[in-house]
């Protein structure tokens, strides 16, 4: 027989509480327990991932508020392409040629927007997931990071979606009159689909670089040295990555991708300019090498959780030991 749920509520306050840190400041858990909240995470997001595709779904052929529905969203870009260019005038349609591709295209789509709506839910939960066994400045700098690359990914989609039409009419282009475009559902939307995920991705690139300089993996001297490289191999990598191998969508790929690696190298100088200050106003370029740096090396004591005049304080949680080979 199942948990009650007076016990099932019980357990799951106990798990809260090791993820608190206020119960549990050093983020002390069992394997046990890491296990049963890696498991309870997982469900969540997947619980929303589902629900997410489900409304993708419907979207398809909605209009919420007046809006467009998903579908229109979708097939907007094959409907920039000429009418001359189209092999059903007329209409802005695309061909289906064989059972349930757009059953299939529907599902695809929906489950991607359902993905990208319920984003910031799923990634909460692999956040707490996460979170407790990181210090508070890591933390702040792991929100940073992740807000951050959310909106370079939603950017390069959005330039990705706006190249699409362009890019479309350049290859459909070729041949003058003598050919007469009809798509199918399923190659367009791997197109499109394939353009949006390599544009938002690529537009993370430039934040590694940023990411690396702020831990002294990389300075800014040496990413100026290789700033001519660098726009090179980026040109280079926007003629591989881009599906569609035309001219528009590639050059706007590199041409974002430039400008963003600017941006990361200039952000880099005023981290290192400011990094070369705080080491002059503590007088570290002053030692030699065999003298120790004047830092304070007394450890600093672990917070005391907060409990409530007259309450109980919160049993430590049981660890289990394991040896090395286990």
């Amino acid at each position: 027989m199942g948990a009650s749920p007076v016990r099932w509520w019980s357990q799951r306050q106990e798990r809260r509480k090791l993820t608190s840190r206020r119960s549990n400041p050093d983020g002390t858990m069992s394997l046990k327990d890491h296990l049963y909240e890696l498991r309870h995470r997982l469900g969540l997001a997947m619980l929303f991932i589902a629900v997410g595709a489900v409304f993708g779904f419907f979207w398809w052929g909605w209009h919420l508020f007046g809006l467009p529905s998903l579908g229109d969203i979708v097939i907007a870009p094959y409907c920039g392409i000429p009418e001359s260019d189209r092999f059903n005038q007329g209409s802005c349609q695309l061909l289906q040629t064989k059972p349930f591709e757009a059953f299939m295209i529907q599902l695809k789509v929906g489950a991607a927007a359902g993905m990208a709506i319920t984003a910031p839910l799923w990634l909460f939960q692999v956040w707490r997931f996460i979170a407790p066994g990181l210090y508070a400045k890591e933390r702040r700098f792991a929100l940073v990071f992740v807000g951050c690359a959310s909106v370079l990914f939603a950017i390069g989609a959005a330039l990705a979606f706006y190249v699409v039409p362009q890019g479309l009419v350049v290859l459909v282009g070729f041949g003058d009159s003598q050919f007469l475009t009809a798509l199918s559902g399923g190659d367009y939307i791997d197109f499109v689909l394939a353009l949006l995920l390599i544009f938002g991705v690529s537009f993370e690139l430039p934040l590694i670089v940023v990411m690396l300089n702020q831990v002294g993996v990389v300075s800014y001297d040496k990413l100026r040295k290789w700033r001519r490289g660098i726009v090179f191999a980026l040109f280079v990598f926007a003629a591989f990555a881009t599906p569609g191998a035309d001219p528009i969508s590639m050059v706007a790929l590199a041409i974002a991708l430039t400008l963003l690696f600017e941006l990361a190298i200039q952000i880099a100088r005023v981290h290192d300019r400011r990094e070369a200050r705080r080491r002059r106003a503590q007088g570290l370029d002053d030692l030699s090498d065999d003298e120790a740096a004047p830092f304070d090396y007394t450890p600093s004591a672990v917070e005391e959780p907060e409990t409530a005049p007259g309450s109980v304080a919160p049993k430590e949680p049981h660890r289990v030991r394991y040896d090395d080979a286990t």
